[in-house]
């Protein structure tokens, strides 16, 4: 197959096309390198993606026609869409960005993907969609009408407007809400990244809500097995669909949304011991008020998941945090 991956320069982005490329597919990767975090280090991932099979377009997903120009050229068999701008706190600021990339940045990929037709398309949706909900797990025939940030918004903006497309001109479509990921060549915003260049150096770590939170950390190697088995397997239209009592979650049209989690979540301060393990160092721990746009748990029911792809996620924390510490320490 020939896939594109946007974001591919990103922590999920190189990990997926990663591998892709090792089961044998033809990789173009697209990203538009900006300066959200370290350029360094979406440059370092692009260097582990060095392959006959690969190829990188420094482009924008707001950029339209540029998009529709590498469709024509490519003719893509299928899409991973994983390029947006992400963060729950940068949204706070910059909700213009959240804006331009992940809604005009969506619109112009689905608009390819209608005009140069491929098999499946698999989006990045979020855990954050959940919002103000508080039954736990989440699942996917849950209400998703109350997001607490703007970032959330945005992808919850996508799945409606992936359904729209699904329906109006039959692209297969899958949204996939991502919790928590974490793992080697990770975000250097996100919770273990900042935890552990904060406890090495001898500096303290920001422990939000008092450590009262909970999250269902995924592990990258989880996420990566469910996404190529989802891109391998699009949805159908679902007949029996019940338009007078409708689930979330399916579709008359060719879409779906599905979880992917550990099926397990850890309070943060029990993701924090593992991780003072893993260093054999102690941290000086600076507890907070919650921040605005954050949620104090998130569950993943990830039976939909196991049951389309045969994929459970379940990579215990300490092992995925080991694995994340022995690439810090050779990275760093």
């Amino acid at each position: 197959m020939k896939v594109l991956v946007t974001g591919a320069a990103g922590f999920i982005g190189m990990h997926v096309s990663k591998r892709l490329l090792a089961r044998g597919d033809t990789v173009v990767g697209l990203d538009n390198l900006n300066e959200y975090y370290d350029v360094n280090l979406k440059l370092a991932r692009l260097e582990q993606l060095k392959h006959p099979a690969f190829t990188f377009h420094k482009l924008d997903v707001a950029d339209g026609p540029a998009i529709d120009a590498l469709f024509a050229a490519e003719r893509f068999d299928r899409v991973v869409h994983l390029a947006a701008q992400a963060g729950v706190r940068y949204s706070l600021t910059n909700p213009h960005e959240y804006i331009r990339s992940n809604i005009t940045g969506f619109l112009n990929i689905l608009e390819a993907c209608r005009h140069f037709p491929v098999q499946h398309l698999v989006y990045a949706s979020s855990s954050s969609v959940y919002g103000g909900n508080t039954r736990l797990p989440f699942t996917e025939s849950d209400n998703v009408d109350h997001p607490v940030s703007l970032y959330a918004a945005s992808k919850k903006s996508n799945e409606l407007m992936a359904h729209t497309y699904s329906h109006l001109f039959g692209t297969p479509s899958t949204g996939l809400r991502f919790f928590t990921v974490y793992g080697p060549w990770g975000r250097p915003d996100m919770a273990l990244f900042l935890f552990t260049k904060a406890i090495l150096a001898g500096e303290p770590v920001n422990v939000f809500n008092h450590g009262k939170m909970q999250r269902d950390f995924t592990y990258i190697d989880d996420i990566v097995e469910g996404v190529v088995r989802v891109l391998d397997r699009a949805p159908q239209p679902n007949p029996g669909f019940d338009t007078a009592s409708p689930d979330p979650a399916h579709s008359w049209a060719p879409y779906q949304v599905l979880n992917i989690g550990n099926h397990g979540p850890a309070g943060l301060l029990e993701y924090l011991d593992a991780l003072e393990e893993a260093l054999g160092k102690k941290a000086q721990r600076n507890y907070l008020p919650m921040q605005p746009g954050d949620v104090p748990a998130t569950f993943a029911d990830t039976t939909l998941l196991t049951e389309w792809t045969g994929h459970k996620p379940g990579t215990p924390i300490r092992e995925g945090i080991r694995r994340f510490v022995e690439w810090y320490r050779q990275a760093n």
